[in-house]
């Protein structure tokens, strides 16, 4: 299984080779350590929040264990 996740690009490092223009601050999808696309920040924020979601409910929709 492959995944690819938005991140906003604040200092780590990240190979940059595939895109142009790419600023701190901005969000792009990231796949093996390699940005693949830049986002729109607001695109980005709500699938961010749906990650955290779903790492607060776990796959199965129930809340996690504690």
């Amino acid at each position: 299984m492959c995944l690819a996740i938005p991140v906003k690009v604040v200092k780590k490092e990240i190979s940059l080779a595939l895109l142009a223009d790419v600023q701190l601050g901005d969000y792009v999808i990231l796949h093996v350590g390699y940005a693949l696309s830049k986002l729109d920040p607001e695109e980005a924020e709500k699938t961010l929040a749906l990650f955290a979601e779903l790492n607060e409910t776990g796959a199965s929709g129930a809340p996690a264990a504690s």
